[in-house]
């Protein structure tokens, strides 16, 4: 479901910038493209707040945002580099990845680096992980146990999960800088720079660990790492084919898969009156993956939004960014008080259990 509505989005995205651009081209004084008629573009004459319905402070923060944007030809020159450098060094590191690999996995990455970004936009959470999973599975079946694809598997999940991951932390950073007024342009560059850091940094850290400690990653150490046990198990599945997936498996994907783009063009097709009553497949399918604490969380602050917007709409959408961080902040300190009674041994008063 997450991948099938992020590939929805993404399709349906590109192809309102397509029609977009052949009419412009078609007529010159045509409709400008979609992101224009929502965003006013920078040397044009301003729009009008009533008629638009965007406050004068988002129609500033937008013309700022847009001036000072990256060029497509810079992101597509820079993506392209990555990916030659990718395939040049990373067979000399782990025979096992050949360079067509590469090349498939930076081929079919910004559409996954779409959805991610998407899922992350609406749900706050990356699920890179979620593409990484599904490389291991292709990658590793199509490089096979007697050319290591249990090595080949593991490392393009790292590098799917590298990419994917980006995208979402990169738009992140871009909503910041457009609510801050600041430069798209500065933001890239102090993540360039915190990207190039990282790839010292990291690798010295883990030195040290793997040079401290002689049982790094073995059952019972002081350091197990039990992720990397769950993603090697899932490699050695992968290069024996999808055959070695539980029964069904395989018909339960297709079928959530198509679900979401039912879904989607459901959405679509009844308009934004009734849209509002069908549920959003990617937030659905989130509950399923990270579990159902999250989905209580949203549901729960949703509630408190629809009710403080019944009782003074304006208000709420001044302050509902400071409450929302409010709630946030305060789980995450929560966790500390929450630790050291886990630590004391104290137990809840009742505990629910659902066996089946």
């Amino acid at each position: 479901m997450i991948l099938g509505d992020g590939l929805y989005n993404f399709l349906k995205v590109v192809s309102q910038s397509l029609i977009g651009l052949y009419q412009q081209k078609r007529k010159k004084n045509g409709p400008p493209l979609p992101i224009a008629s929502v965003y006013p573009m920078p040397n044009r004459a301003p729009v009008d707040t009533e008629c638009s319905g965007r406050s004068f402070d988002d129609q500033r923060r937008t013309e700022l945002f847009l001036k000072d944007r990256i060029p497509t030809r810079f992101a597509i020159a820079g993506y392209v580099a990555v990916a030659a450098t990718s395939a040049g060094i990373l067979p000399q590191i782990f025979p096992q990845l050949k360079w067509y690999h590469i090349f498939v996995l930076y081929t079919v990455a910004p559409p996954f680096a779409f959805c991610n970004a998407y899922g992350c936009g609406l749900t706050d959470w990356s699920l890179a992980s979620t593409y990484g999973k599904l490389v291991i599975f292709i990658i590793g079946a199509w490089a096979g146990q007697a050319h290591g694809g249990v090595v080949a598997g593991l490392v393009a999940c790292g590098v799917m999960m590298n990419v994917v991951s980006t995208a979402s932390d990169l738009t992140q950073d871009l909503k910041t800088g457009y609510v801050t007024l600041s430069s798209p342009r500065s933001l890239f560059v102090s993540q360039v720079i915190g990207t190039a850091m990282g790839c010292v940094v990291s690798p010295c850290v883990f030195w040290i660990y793997y040079k401290a400690f002689d049982d790094l990653g073995i059952d019972g150490s002081e350091y197990p790492a039990p992720i990397a046990s769950v993603y090697r198990s899932m490699a050695q599945l992968g290069v024996d084919g999808f055959s070695s997936l539980p029964s069904n498996c395989l018909n339960l994907c297709y079928g959530f898969f198509a679900a979401a783009a039912v879904i989607n063009g459901a959405r679509d097709l009844v308009g934004k009156r009734w849209s509002r009553f069908i549920p959003v497949p990617m937030a659905m399918a989130m509950p399923f993956y990270i579990g159902a604490y999250f989905a209580i969380d949203m549901c729960i602050g949703s509630l408190i939004l629809l009710v403080w917007e019944r009782i003074d709409k304006a208000k709420a959408k001044a302050f509902v960014p400071a409450v929302a961080s409010g709630l946030i902040c305060g789980e995450g300190i929560w966790s500390l008080p929450s630790s050291i009674i886990a630590f004391a041994g104290a137990k809840a008063p009742f505990c629910l259990k659902l066996k089946f």
